[in-house]
């Protein structure tokens, strides 16, 4: 008997009187906030509009959730179209069965509907929601462990889990929670796109491409511990081929990308930046009536006050500057006459000084 190992719920649904509460869905739902939660957050922070995100998510999460059903519906169709079985149980998503590969790929054609209604690139969205896409498969992981479904291999870990049901060929016993290890798998997977996203300004896509390629090494491991029945190509899980793909898809991609478009996107959202600089600039109203000195608002009086002061000393100056050349005009006119007396007085010098040098020239000449 195994002294540690984690329980399994009872039962997947509680009754709300007529209304069941399902944990499976609850998961998926919780999984959808968290995504478009830190996606607006990343998406705000690259110069986008808040509230963007969730408005495409409108259109991504419901193509992605048909995505995923076809998906594990055409994977596994003799769980629906085989002999004793009923086809309408292909339409009970809340039982489980979403592919995550299906539900990318359609959900990627529902948020490229919504990016171009918006203008918006999708390589951009796509990189702003990556991180949130892999803590939404981490909480919509923990529904296969209400549902007793996809666990891993037989264990004596003291962190096996204990599966009780013994419905649709179940074994009660103790397995490999491989719910647990992909669920902690794609919280690495967030941290590590988040990281490198800070690290290396990743654009363009390639964050979103990283995503891909880190979830599906982590998936190809858990694929092969799986026991659940599934299609084998060559001895190996379809799974498993279909993350080997998927991986080599997103490496080739992420390397093209850097040599043929280097760097991120400089706007993410056309007039988001236009936005923000409205809404920190001054309304018209209050443009008008600006002090430039304090930055508070002036009223009409003050206005009038000043222009009033300030056409007072206008005025001022300007008699100010007209007594000043009045004084200077009396005092020049005052002090002519003695101006032209000093004058009179040298020349009449200047004359005796030229009258004795010619007396002193001609007696010389009687001399001679």
């Amino acid at each position: 008997m195994e002294l540690a190992y984690i329980p399994s719920p009872s039962r997947g649904v509680l009754h709300l009187g007529p209304i069941p509460l399902r944990g499976y869905a609850f998961c998926i739902i919780i999984g959808v906030f968290v995504a478009v939660w830190l996606g607006n957050k990343r998406w705000v922070a690259r110069g986008g509009r808040a509230g963007t995100v969730a408005d495409i998510a409108i259109w991504a999460v419901p193509f992605g959730l048909v995505g995923g059903r076809l998906y594990h519906v055409i994977t596994d169709y003799e769980l629906y179209f085989s002999a004793g079985r009923d086809w309408v149980d292909a339409f009970k998503i809340w039982e489980g069965g979403l592919g995550i590969w299906g539900a990318i790929a359609l959900g990627a054609v529902g948020a490229w509907i919504g990016c171009r209604r918006r203008g918006i690139p999708l390589p951009a969205y796509a990189d702003a929601v990556a991180p949130g896409i892999a803590l939404a498969q981490a909480c919509g992981r923990w529904g296969n462990w209400f549902n007793q479904e996809l666990y891993g291999k037989e264990t004596d870990l003291p962190w096996a889990l204990h599966i009780t049901s013994a419905t649709d060929g179940r074994v009660p016993g103790y397995y490999h929670p491989t719910f647990l290890y992909e669920s902690l798998w794609c919280v690495g997977v967030a941290l590590l796109v988040i990281w490198a996203d800070r690290r290396f300004k990743l654009g363009r896509g390639r964050a979103f491409a990283l995503y891909v390629a880190a979830y599906c090494v982590g998936r190809a491991w858990i694929e092969y511990m799986r026991v659940d029945d599934a299609h084998h190509f060559l001895g190996i899980r379809l799974n498993d081929w279909t993350a080997l793909g998927v991986f080599v898809l997103a490496v080739v991609y992420m390397v093209v990308s850097s040599r043929l478009r280097p760097g991120r996107e400089e706007i993410v959202e056309p007039g988001a930046q236009d936005d923000a600089a409205g809404e920190d600039a001054p309304s018209d109203g209050d443009t008008d009536a600006v002090d430039l000195g304090k930055g508070k608002p002036a009223s009409g009086k003050d206005e009038a006050g000043k222009t009033e002061k300030a056409e007072k000393a206008d005025k001022a100056d300007k008699t100010g500057t007209a007594e000043k050349s009045g004084r200077s005009g009396k005092t020049a006119e005052a002090d002519e006459p003695a101006v032209a007396a000093a004058e009179a007085d040298e020349a009449a010098e200047a004359d005796e000084v030229k009258t004795a040098e010619k007396a002193g020239k001609a007696e010389s000449a009687k001399k001679g």
